[in-house]
């Protein structure tokens, strides 16, 4: 990494490395000037010449190694600086980030997994409660016209005229001879049905 820039925005330029530095870990930053042009990188100066503004220690190198997954390089940075006991804990404290990591994943992948069952049923809990209402509607359409052509098949009654008056014995027409009483049967007329869902009856 190796950035020149001249003017007021040097100073912006350090602060971004340094808060990069330290997000990323491990890395020196080093501020060097050559042919008056300044330049901030994370090697030294050539000829050594160069300002260190920010130096990585050594946990911040072995982390970085880490989680790179060069573990043979963290274990000999460590066994170089004689610091076997600090490698060792940065390994079990990567390692049980690296459990907790992978814990969580397979918590969220659960979660996630419940959620879409949970979906997959109330979907069809909906469409079984959809059926059953469009059945009940379709069952009471049915009784309904069930019922409708059961009147239809009904005889029609229809009972004499109101002028005919009681029957009585005796009663004669016009011409002198004996009519009988008027029948108190019902008189059926069958209905029909016609185009359109008239009926006539």
């Amino acid at each position: 990494m190796k950035t020149s820039m001249t003017g007021k925005h040097l100073l912006c330029v350090a602060a971004l490395l340094l808060a990069a530095a330290g997000a990323a870990g491990a890395q020196n930053i080093y501020k060097c000037t050559q042919a008056g042009q300044v330049a901030y990188t994370d090697h030294p100066c050539p000829g050594g010449n160069g300002e260190l503004l920010h130096q990585a220690d050594d946990t911040e190198v072995i982390d970085r190694y880490l989680r790179l997954g060069q573990d043979a390089l963290a274990k000999r940075y460590a066994e170089s600086r004689h610091l076997e006991a600090l490698y060792q804990q940065r390994v079990d404290a990567h390692q049980q980030a690296m459990e907790e990591r992978a814990q969580r994943q397979t918590d969220e992948a659960y979660v996630a997994e419940q959620r879409q069952r949970e979906a997959q049923h109330q979907a069809l809990t909906d469409k079984a409660a959809e059926r059953d209402r469009l059945q009940a509607e379709n069952d009471a359409l049915r009784q309904q016209n069930d019922q409708y052509q059961d009147q239809l098949s009904q005889p029609v009654y229809n009972p004499p005229p109101a002028y005919w008056g009681a029957p009585y014995p005796g009663r004669h027409d016009d011409h002198g001879h004996h009519r009988p009483p008027p029948s108190r049967e019902p008189v059926f007329h069958p209905c029909k049905q016609l185009a359109g869902g008239r009926t006539q009856c």
